[in-house]
């Protein structure tokens, strides 16, 4: 029998061995490639206030730039401050705080809502819109930014002299403003008609209001509805009356003495579960002049937010 002349099978084996090691050597020590969906994002430069994630509703996000206190203001340094009327107490404390601070500046506050606000904000007639609500993105492609202030609820209020003196639920205040109930005795009270007191819509309570309470629905319409012709707390509470109801941003009411706060679900606006809550925002245009930044600095800063509690 004639002698193979080829190498014996062991050569085969060891060598198939060899290579099948060497690529298993060379896949796992390959660099990794780096999964954008798993990496951390990066953190606004300087820490500050951190951008606020976007709502049920699909409102947009607040810029996450950040605004470092300022250590020294330029004397004659002025900022022109617009918009949201449930902003007014948080835009004099600031402006109280800012002027005192920094010898010399200015800062002139107006409260026309925050739909207004956002106007003379891009007209350029304001540096700062005080808004109740996140920018839209029609804003936002506009130029304009906005940064979180505050955390604010809106309060329900009857007359002090309404005979109604008990607590409605969630699904009883959707069917009071959407006009399913127009009368108090189907929401526990005395037999009467609801009068609705309503902000107009230029107002950001009154938008705030409408996706929270009845979901972007149409707020009830017709002779037992009234809407205020401008945004302005004073002049619904004086139009309660003995059987009206409206709705406030809390801090304006809650030392009010000719109204009463309504408890939703059993619980009042200083509670945790109270369902009414809301961020505040001061928008600018990006980017930012250097009084916007140092405005909005202060505002943000430990300073400015003891600042803006004051008298609370």
């Amino acid at each position: 029998m004639a002698k193979s002349s080829g190498p014996p099978p062991i050569v085969f084996v060891l060598l198939f061995l060899l290579l099948a090691g060497g690529g298993w050597f060379f896949f796992m020590n390959k660099p990794a490639t780096p999964d954008a969906s798993n990496s951390p994002a990066p953190a606004p430069a300087g820490g500050g206030v951190p951008p606020v994630a976007p709502s049920a509703g699909g409102a947009s996000p607040v810029a996450a730039t950040s605004f470092a206190p300022p250590a020294s203001v330029p004397a004659g340094t002025a900022v022109r401050v617009d918009g949201s009327t449930s902003m007014v107490t948080i835009n004099l404390n600031l402006k109280n705080g800012f002027q005192t601070k920094f010898a010399g500046t200015t800062v002139d506050t107006k409260a026309n809502g925050s739909a207004n606000g956002i106007k003379d904000l891009v007209a350029g007639t304001a540096d700062i819109a005080a808004i109740s609500t996140p920018l839209k993105p029609e804003d936002q492609a506009k130029g304009l930014a906005a940064v979180p202030i505050a955390l604010d609820t809106i309060a329900l209020v009857v007359g002090a002299s309404n005979p109604f003196t008990g607590g409605l639920t969630s699904a009883q205040v959707q069917d009071i403003f959407k006009g399913t109930a127009q009368d108090w005795s189907k929401v526990g009270g005395p037999a009467g008609p609801i009068k609705v007191i309503n902000r107009p819509e230029v107002s950001g309570t009154h938008q705030t209001f409408k996706e929270q309470v009845i979901s972007g629905a149409n707020f009830a319409t017709g002779p037992n509805v009234t809407t205020l012709d401008r945004d302005a707390t004073t002049p619904l509470l004086q139009a309660l009356g003995n059987n009206g109801i409206g709705y406030a941003t809390f801090a304006q009411v809650v030392n009010q003495k000719t109204v009463r706060v309504v408890p939703v679900n059993g619980a009042t606006p200083e509670a945790a579960n109270y369902p009414y809550k809301r961020q505040l925002y001061y928008a600018y245009k990006n980017p930012p002049s250097q009084p916007v930044k140092d405005f909005l600095g202060y505002a943000t800063s430990p300073d400015g937010q003891k600042a803006m509690l004051a008298g609370n």
